[in-house]
């Protein structure tokens, strides 16, 4: 057991805890594009009343993107962390829907062709809630069916967004 053989099999077995327990943890994120972010968080929060969220960690570590989408530069030289700025790793809106789902809304969408609608698609908790909220603002949605709960509602933007409550 106190061998460097047993040493290092123990050593590895806390580092494959750790990491475990880091990345379970961490939240599943729907990630949702939007031409217009300011009218987007009226959206999420006034109409569907969805609360803000913090940025999970696994953000702040980018474990998302490799070395190159973060601004590292030269040969062997990395950009300090103060050149690469905390508001590059939180743009965007954070919503939380439930225990560890979360929505990101991003700004950088092109409207485009309305023929040709982007769909999201998430569950949440309280989805009658939500769906009274989107009936008192007067917003057009579609029931398709009501036990289990589910139905779509159009943002904005025109973008359609499915409402399904799930089974478990």
């Amino acid at each position: 057991m106190f061998s460097t053989q047993g040493i290092m099999i123990g050593l590895l077995a806390a580092y494959a805890g750790a990491l475990w327990l880091f990345l379970s943890s961490t939240p599943k994120v729907h990630t949702v594009l939007v031409s217009d972010l300011a009218q987007a968080q009226i959206f999420y929060e006034r109409v569907l009343g969805l609360a803000a969220a913090d940025v999970p960690l696994n953000y702040y570590y980018n474990t998302e993107q490799g070395l190159a989408g973060l601004g590292y530069d030269g040969a062997l030289g990395i950009a300090p962390p103060s050149r690469l700025g905390r508001d590059r790793l939180q743009d965007g809106l954070w919503y939380r829907l439930k225990r560890k789902t979360q929505l990101h809304v991003v700004a950088g969408a092109n409207p485009g062709d309305r023929q040709r609608l982007r769909q999201v698609s998430f569950d949440r908790d309280g989805l009658q809630q939500i769906l009274s909220r989107i009936q008192a603002q007067g917003l057009p949605f579609k029931l398709k069916r009501q036990l289990p709960l589910l139905f779509l509602v159009k943002d904005w933007e025109g973008q359609v967004i499915e409402f399904e409550e799930l089974e478990v």
